[in-house]
């Protein structure tokens, strides 16, 4: 799967089973003169360009680096496998944050050894939100690599004719969508459908704007709080009003602005190069774009962050992925990931840099090196164009500190299997849908979902 959208739906399904696994891996030191590398990038361009990062690894240090791509639907069994038999690989990545957080609770990876990096490496080089979210027990679960956020796009253009504000508050969204909407333009188009992962993050982005949370600090869940029914309510309002009929998900969004047929929509991140049309799987087709394929992408603005009524501060939605060392690595495990987060960093986030935002910003000596470097990334598949070229300074200068306002669900409360568990059943998009189609009001739609969901709690409790 190209895009990371539904990354987060695959791994919280095996997030539920992972916590059971068995005892540790068992490896046997061979004196760090050989590595095994496990990675989700299992894209075939992809893996060719880790292989290169990995050649340049191998010559800088002589150790032998066992590349091994899994994709993202396999990754549960076979590292179950390869527990039973004790030969985990000595270094995981492209693993998302809820999957890192299962592995460390359940033993399989070194949190001491990733602190070890990470203040080798300065912890002062990261985002500082990126290290809190990795870490539990005062300690972290991996070493944060990378990021994607999810994002409001809007037709700047139009906002500029209609004289809107930036859709970066409720307020300015809700105002935005009923001014645009008519003439075959939808104000706005977001995800509805009740079991994909899509309208799980797409609420969940509008939620944490508005302080919605999933528990409390107690572990309590919280979604029938003031902020959490506001949110209900919001989306179910914007979506009546000023969206398209009929139950939308993440390609049929993605066509609808790709169209022209919607003056905002919520995405992530993924969708850069598609704007510019840079990708033969979703091309814009609005009439302009015919003439200029870049049209979508010169004419629309990005929001990260936002702010709900209920909200205390700006805040998103988005994923951290991570690099991890298991128990027992064999030495040159550290080496590997310093690498990675190092000299071989620009050629990682260079897999797919619309969708790997710099969580190292840089190095002690030169504070902005990677984040610099990251804005003049090619990106694209068919065709590939730097970041600098597609979108402005402003733009890019937003995307790369949107890890700094990224907020999540669960994790700050220490209910990491609790996320895993809900994503798998997904009951608040299904309560969301109740209300969309009437069957429930959004009061009701609230309790239905955390009635569910306490459900859900006393399962893995």
């Amino acid at each position: 799967m190209r895009a990371r959208t539904f990354v987060v739906a695959l791994l919280a399904v095996i997030l539920l089973t992972a916590v059971g696994c068995g005892g540790g891996g068992g490896k046997n030191d061979n004196g760090g003169d050989s590595l095994t590398f496990w990675t989700a990038e299992d894209n075939p361009d992809r893996v060719k360009a880790t292989q290169a990062i990995v050649d340049r690894f191998e010559q800088q240090t002589k150790i032998k680096v066992k590349l091994v791509a899994i994709g993202e639907d396999q990754l549960h069994s076979q590292l179950t496998n390869a527990r039973a038999a004790g030969t985990l690989p000595d270094v995981l990545a492209a693993v998302s944050l809820g999957y890192m957080h299962s592995l460390a609770a359940d033993g399989v990876t070194d949190p001491d050894a990733a602190a070890a990096v990470i203040n080798a490496l300065g912890r002062g080089t990261f985002s500082r939100r990126g290290l809190s979210l990795v870490e539990a027990n005062g300690k972290p679960v991996a070493v944060p690599s990378d990021s994607w956020t999810q994002l409001l796009v809007y037709r700047k253009d139009l906002f500029g004719q209609a004289g809107l504000a930036a859709p970066t508050t409720f307020d300015a969204i809700r105002a935005a969508a009923a001014t645009l909407t008519g003439g075959g333009m939808a104000g706005i188009v977001a995800a509805t459908k009740p079991d994909e992962s899509f309208t799980q993050q797409t609420f969940e982005y509008l939620a944490v704007a508005n302080h919605c949370q999933l528990t409390d600090q107690a572990g309590h869940i919280t979604l029938t709080s003031e902020p959490c029914v506001d949110t209900f309510q919001f989306y179910v309002d914007l979506i009546r009003n000023a969206s398209v009929q009929g139950t939308q998900d993440a390609t049929s969004t993605r066509a609808a602005y790709l169209a022209g047929k919607a003056a905002m929509v919520i995405w992530s991140s993924f969708l850069l190069d598609e704007l510019a049309g840079l990708s033969n799987d979703a091309r814009p087709t609005c009439p302009q774009c015919h003439s200029d394929p870049s049209f979508l992408a010169d004419h629309s603005g990005v929001v990260t962050a936002i702010t709900g009524p209920d909200g205390v501060q700006p805040s998103q939605f988005g994923e951290l992925t991570c690099f991890a060392i298991t128990k027992d690595a064999n030495k040159g495990a550290a080496k590997l990931v310093e690498f990675l987060m190092g000299d071989g960093y620009p050629a990682w986030l260079g897999l797919a840099p619309e969708g790997k935002v710099p969580v190292r910003t840089g190095t002690k000596d030169e504070p902005s090196k990677f984040t610099d470097a990251w804005k003049h990334l090619q990106t694209g598949v068919e065709r590939s164009k730097p970041l600098s070229e597609l979108y402005p300074p402003g733009v890019l200068k937003v995307l790369a500190t949107s890890t700094d306002t990224m907020n999540r669900w669960g994790f700050p409360q220490g209910q990491g299997r609790l996320v895993g568990a809900q994503l798998a059943e997904l009951p608040v998009p299904k309560a969301l849908a109740a209300a969309l189609n009437g069957t429930l009001s959004t009061a009701a739609a609230a309790e239905q979902a955390q009635a569910d969901l306490e459900t859900v709690a006393q399962t893995i409790n």
